[in-house]
């Protein structure tokens, strides 16, 4: 990292909201989260240079694109601004988090605003869930599966079983710990969800199986939602300090990411990973290349992460890949506490995306937000206490895109 990223501040929405039964559109739901973002970091539209929008899949949820052309109709001040959209399915909002950042990286522009966004539950279950296998290779995987992502991830399952062996319980033993987390989050969908212990286990009645090893509270939540982050160059975070009475040594910033893509059919991933360490080696990479860029060793100099569980088993395989456990190894996490809110290395204190929700698009931007807050001590009743830095680790499709990012005061 040779020019620092500064995130500002931000906000996510409330993921329990349905904005379609609300007789709330997209637009709606963009413009207020930019409004509230602008609001609670204390800025005005005129102090933006540019805008960088993360979305998966907006035309077929809700037959729009061109979704950086929102921000003209937002407020008069933002006509004419530069704006970008970017799509990587459920790392959509880190790509536009990278863009942002190259273009204050490269002196283009000062301050940034990034939306992530994702409108989904105005449509039944199966037909989201088609829609959602636009980040598969249509027509080459999962063939059959009546559930996409299910399917492909309990493959993902089946391979860990085939490698190293796996118990249910352990996977069963990470949603349990994320629904718990977002209990405490004010913005979680399942906040005031209630389970009983046959719920995290293999009771067909309680906890059904979906597709293969997934069962029903083995998967992230189908979720309406938004988050922005506002990004600044140093220069810019300094005036910011000064207009807002901030100590600038309080503001977060980026210290390290990571970006790579990976082949798109699963089948690939795990042929080319056969013979390797790691089952993902392109997750392995993103995530120690954020961490050779932060100037960091590993998850000893973490003091929280937030990491993609779109199931309940890439979180299994995050663990490992964050260096938390050895390959093979990330039952021990589980079992011994330490990825728990009060372990030693809480893994989505947020709740992640099965306790907090995932309205995919907004993912990658609300992760770096709860990065932010985190080490600023803004988090509330999921603050990690003492938090300096925290890593994200944001995936899109089967392993396909990876991004990461180290946040830090």
């Amino acid at each position: 990292m040779t020019e620092p990223v500064y995130i500002l501040g931000g906000v996510q929405t409330d993921f329990s909201k349905n904005w379609t039964r609300d007789n709330r559109t997209l637009f709606d739901l963009f413009s207020e989260t930019v409004f509230a973002g602008l609001e609670a970091s204390k800025l005005e539209p005129k102090d933006v240079d540019v805008g960088h929008v993360g979305n998966f899949v907006a035309e077929l949820f809700a037959g729009q694109g061109m979704l950086g052309g929102y921000f003209g109709h937002i407020h008069p001040d933002f006509s004419g601004m530069p704006a970008a959209r970017h799509e990587g399915a459920c790392a959509s909002g880190s790509l536009a988090i990278l863009a942002a950042m190259a273009d204050i990286e490269s002196g283009r522009y000062d301050l940034a605003c990034v939306v992530g966004i994702e409108l989904m539950r105005n449509v039944p279950g199966d037909i989201a869930a088609d829609h959602l296998g636009a980040a598969a290779w249509r027509g080459k995987e999962a063939l059959g599966a009546k559930y996409l992502w299910p399917a492909m991830f309990s493959d993902l399952a089946e391979e860990y079983d085939r490698r190293y062996g796996l118990n249910y319980e352990h996977l069963a033993g990470i949603s349990k710990i994320n629904f718990d987390n977002g209990r405490r989050n004010p913005n979680s969908q399942a906040r005031n969800w209630t389970f009983t212990d046959k719920s995290f286990s293999a009771d067909d009645e309680a906890n059904p199986v979906i597709e293969g090893w997934m069962r029903r509270q083995d998967c992230g939540q189908v979720t309406d939602g938004a988050a922005v982050v506002f990004l600044a160059s140093e220069k810019r975070a300094r005036e910011y300090a000064e207009a807002t009475d901030t100590p600038f040594e309080s503001i977060a910033r980026i210290k390290g990411w990571g970006h790579n893509t990976a082949p798109m059919l699963m089948e690939t991933k795990l042929k080319e990973s056969a013979d390797q360490e790691y089952v993902f080696p392109w997750v392995r990479k993103a995530i120690t290349d954020a961490y050779a860029r932060a100037d960091i060793s590993g998850p000893e100099a973490l003091d929280a992460i937030e990491t993609h569980d779109c199931f309940s088993i890439t979180e299994y395989m995050a663990i490992e890949h964050f260096g938390i456990t050895a390959p093979g190894e990330a039952w021990k996490a589980v079992e011994d506490g330490r990825i728990a809110f009060d372990g030693t290395i809480p893994v989505n204190p947020s709740g992640g995306l099965i306790g907090l929700g995932h309205p995919v698009g907004a993912t990658g931007v609300r992760m770096l937000l709860d990065a932010m807050k985190q080490t600023t001590d803004a988090a509330g009743d999921y603050q990690v206490e003492g938090a300096k830095t925290v890593a994200t680790y944001n995936v899109g499709g089967s392993g396909t895109t990876n991004c990461s990012f180290v946040v830090g005061v």
